[in-house]
């Protein structure tokens, strides 16, 4: 009886165990890296700014989403030239090729964060979460602590010449 019992309780730790790391598995996205992430610091009034970052994911993959609770909307954008006027709009993803560094940026991809609660203040950090979808259809997530900063850190160029100063983005509309 005793060693019955004994069987039976490292079986449901077992059982419990593997279901647990399971669950875990699923909630991760597949060895998707994020390096140089940063939100441009917005001023007193402004309702919108960008998040920007190189994303690499080791398979292919689709950003199908991003939230945070420091602004009623956040969006994957685009900005792009269409003859000779810039352009921004929402996409509904990103591709994210297997083993190439996408980078959102000013000018191109980004992270749109609009109808913003609060202003973000220099050297402080926003919490973003990053929504994944892989080929087989599984979704999954990336949990964010982005730093705020006036200008991406380090030695980065804009896509066009003045797109590295957005403040004076007050409001974004559709």
């Amino acid at each position: 009886m005793f060693i019955s019992t004994r069987f039976s309780n490292l079986r449901t730790f077992l059982m419990s165990s593997l279901l647990l790391m399971a669950g875990l598995a699923s909630a991760q996205p597949a060895a998707v890296k994020v390096e140089g992430a940063w939100a441009r610091a917005t001023v007193q009034g402004q309702k919108g700014t960008g998040a920007f970052m190189n994303i690499t994911s080791a398979e292919s993959t689709r950003l199908v989403g991003v939230s945070t609770p420091v602004a009623g909307v956040a969006e994957v954008h685009e900005m792009k030239m269409e003859g000779d006027v810039m352009k921004m709009r929402a996409v509904p993803a990103l591709d994210l090729p297997a083993g190439k560094t996408v980078q959102l940026k000013p000018g191109s991809y980004h992270l749109m964060l609009m109808d913003l609660k609060t202003p973000l203040l220099k050297d402080s950090t926003i919490p973003v979460t990053l929504r994944f979808k892989n080929a087989a259809g599984v979704e999954s997530q990336l949990d964010l602590v982005v730093p705020v900063a006036m200008v991406a850190p380090g030695p980065v160029k804009a896509a066009m010449p003045g797109m590295n100063d957005m403040t004076g983005m007050t409001e974004h509309k559709h």
